[in-house]
């Protein structure tokens, strides 16, 4: 099983690309799309789209993670996200990938034990449990933390099983 983990935002989505192999997890791919700053908005959002519908038909994901449960201040940043997850979600909807969210307290529990882990305790995790010999950029690092948190998330009982979005 693949599982697909997705850092989302604008200018830097990390993705991570995971296979469950037993009892096991590989790291199968990981990247950044990145976009210019001074792109304009609906480029990037097209960049984001093509580029991901690139990974998708490289990769087959059976399933898609990205983080859920942000809370903003400012409105135009939680808008924009907003965006760039919609173009995410319906990337990988066109797909026929199921998309999950997990908060990012749960992600870091996951793979710490600690829901309050800095990036680089998350980042060390990553490597460990993929036997990575170096860190990827932080966030295809985030992103490969998501699809680990899925795969942990994966059940055989059904009642516990995670839900799409």
């Amino acid at each position: 099983m693949h599982i697909l983990g997705l850092d989302v935002s604008l200018r830097c989505t990390g993705y991570g690309v995971i296979a469950r192999r037993g009892s096991s997890l590989v790291a199968v791919e990981s990247g950044l799309v990145r976009n210019a700053p001074k792109l304009a908005h609906s480029t990037c959002l097209h960049t984001l789209q093509r580029d991901l519908a690139a990974v998708l038909e490289r990769s087959r994901p059976e399933a898609a993670a990205i983080e859920g449960g942000f809370f903003f201040k400012n409105a135009k940043t939680a808008m924009i996200l907003g965006e760039a997850r919609g173009v995410v979600i319906a990337a990988c909807a066109a797909a026929g990938v199921p998309v999950f969210e997990y908060a990012p307290r749960l992600v870091k529990q996951s793979l710490t034990g600690f829901g309050a882990a800095e990036k680089p305790q998350v980042a060390k995790m990553v490597m460990t449990i993929l036997g990575l010999r170096e860190a990827p950029p932080e966030d295809a690092a985030d992103a490969l933390a998501l699809a680990i948190c899925h795969a942990q998330h994966l059940t055989g009982i059904a009642e516990l099983r995670p839900e799409p979005i």
